[in-house]
């Protein structure tokens, strides 16, 4: 294996890895889901054995997060790596068609928290209130935000931030332009 996969390969390893902390699973969990042994879960994670794109779909599936997340692992200088995300290199984690795409702003989910760009398309809207055990930050870069914590809704424009930690959310924006959010989660859900 040539050493620039082998290294995509150590990334990918560990973002699987930091996935399967971060939702408190173990791997005969994941093995029980994924219909694999622990024994192969172990060397994925380790990056002693390469999953195949099936494989890929149904981890994503296990951890809810988008196939994307596991692809686009490449920087232009090896000193960079773990460290710089350059804006042309980003990862991707959503489409345009469902109102949110999000970028990983943060070089992979091995940290102590992630950071996104999240843009907001007009009328879009997570409409199901979300619960989950991280504590989250965000920064309005650009448009205006509506997001519900606990159960008030609070209007945010540009240069307003927020924080909440283990309180249901929602949010929308109404408005007719895109909101851009950075968005910090810790620890790593994605």
């Amino acid at each position: 294996m040539p050493s620039h996969a082998m290294e995509g390969n150590l990334h990918l390893a560990r973002d699987l890895r930091a996935l399967r902390k971060a939702r408190g699973m173990t791997l005969a969990e994941i093995g029980v889901k994924l219909r694999r042994s622990v024994g192969w879960l172990s060397q994925v994670e380790r990056g002693l054995s390469v999953p195949s794109l099936g494989d890929l779909r149904a981890f994503a599936a296990v951890f809810g997060v988008p196939v994307s997340l596991f692809f686009g692992h490449e920087v232009g200088n090896d000193s960079e790596r773990g460290v710089i995300v350059r804006g042309q290199r980003r990862r991707s984690l959503g489409t345009s068609e469902s109102g949110l795409v999000e970028e990983l702003l943060s070089p992979d989910l091995g940290g102590s928290f992630e950071m996104l760009r999240s843009v907001f398309a007009p009328g879009a809207e997570l409409s199901e209130i979300a619960l989950r055990q991280t504590e989250e930050a965000g920064y309005l870069v650009s448009g205006r935000f509506d997001i519900e914590i606990d159960g008030v809704w609070h209007h945010l424009d540009e240069g307003d931030s927020f924080r909440f930690a283990a309180k249901p959310f929602r949010w929308k924006n109404p408005h007719r332009e895109p909101a851009v959010v950075i968005w910090v989660v810790s620890p790593p859900v994605y």
